[in-house]
């Protein structure tokens, strides 16, 4: 009886851990809560660049005829739009536990499951506040992914960009990133 009771109390225990840890974590909001306030002169107009820019499209690439090809030619018996390895890198949050997904966010909602901000500055439902946002310091305490330099971002890059995509390229970081940098701008 006490060893079943200890069994239950260590189970209830890693439950009640489990469950607070998934509580804590942030969720994918999705590029929609962030084109909101990262649109205007003042933001860079970073969702403008992301928009303009392939990522923004990626989701959509795999819903082709060619992208269909390049998954069967692969030996997937799904089409890419459906299959796991494919939306791994053309999808945000595709790979994450769907309780760290929040409701809004569809995969297959076209600009919300596209390659977008939280793909690479990570899940932003503790960081989207305003009151934190404003503040680079306490947007990294809440989740958000920052880069130190150019070579993080480019390890970041290659998650994706890499040999085991089935239409890889020579990844050329300095002239990719050029067409997708999104900084700031400085208060002058």
């Amino acid at each position: 009886m006490l060893k079943r009771n200890v069994h239950r109390l260590i189970i209830l225990v890693v439950f009640c851990f489990a469950t607070t840890t998934l509580m804590a974590q942030n969720k994918y909001i999705g590029v929609k809560m962030c084109s909101m306030c990262h649109k205007t002169e003042k933001q860079g107009k970073q969702f403008d660049i992301w928009q303009k820019s392939k990522h923004a499209e990626a989701y959509k690439a795999l819903t082709t005829a060619k992208a269909d090809e390049f998954a069967k030619a692969r030996g997937y018996s799904t089409p890419a739009a459906e299959t796991p390895e494919c939306l791994e890198c053309h999808t945000s949050a595709f790979t994450m536990d769907a309780k760290l997904v929040d409701k809004q966010f569809n995969f297959k909602d076209g600009v919300q499951c596209e390659v977008q901000c939280e793909t690479c500055h990570a899940a932003g439902s503790k960081y989207k506040d305003l009151t934190i946002m404003k503040s680079r310091e306490k947007s990294v305490a809440a989740g958000m992914r920052e880069f130190k330099d150019n070579a993080a971002i480019e390890a970041h890059c290659k998650t994706c960009h890499n040999e085991k995509s089935p239409s890889y390229k020579e990844f050329k970081f300095e002239e990719m990133w050029a067409k997708i940098k999104h900084q700031v701008p400085k208060a002058g």
